[in-house]
């Protein structure tokens, strides 16, 4: 199978998906507080902004807006390391914990930036986790909803952005 080439790399919002691999485990609350750990230490560490993100118990998502010189690809891979090793370390458990490879799309419009942070947050309801968005404790939704003092495991990066759904980011 061909290598995915990637037209843009870094400076721009990513959405990405990411999937445990095939034959694993579901992920439970405690793999989800080593996946924020994950994210946010390899944040601290390369300085990529967080926009959105939601964990299920066989995916995730998230917008990142990786900063040249790092790329999209770096982050994921340093993310998915990281997880893959507080994971299987908290569960004595050893092997893949995500598929090798990873979704991701440039977000180019306002418009796309808003529909996909709406998807995102939509998940947990659409798979039965949740009755609202922001019942989801494993997702970005209540600090974009009204409970916007409201702390998360992860916190969002507050970035200032166009109101015109047209404007291109």
């Amino acid at each position: 199978m061909s290598r995915l080439r990637r037209i843009a790399l870094s400076d721009r919002f990513f959405f990405v998906t990411c999937r445990i691999f095939q034959g694993r485990r579901l992920l439970s609350e405690r793999d989800f507080v080593c996946l924020a750990e994950a994210v946010q230490s390899r944040r601290a560490e390369f300085g990529f902004a967080l926009a959105a993100w939601v964990f299920l118990p066989n995916h995730w998502h998230a917008i990142f807006f990786p900063r040249h010189p790092v790329t999209i690809s770096t982050v994921m891979k340093a993310i998915k390391v990281s997880a893959a090793a507080r994971i299987n370390a908290a569960s004595d458990e050893s092997g893949a914990v995500w598929q090798s490879r990873f979704f991701d799309r440039m977000l180019r419009t306002m418009k796309e930036y808003q529909e996909t942070v709406e998807y995102i947050h939509s998940n947990p309801v659409k798979a039965g986790l949740a009755q609202r968005p922001e019942d989801w404790t494993w997702s970005s939704a209540r600090e974009y909803g009204q409970s916007a003092n409201s702390r998360s495991a992860l916190t969002i990066d507050r970035i200032e952005l166009p109101v015109d759904e047209r404007m291109r980011i």
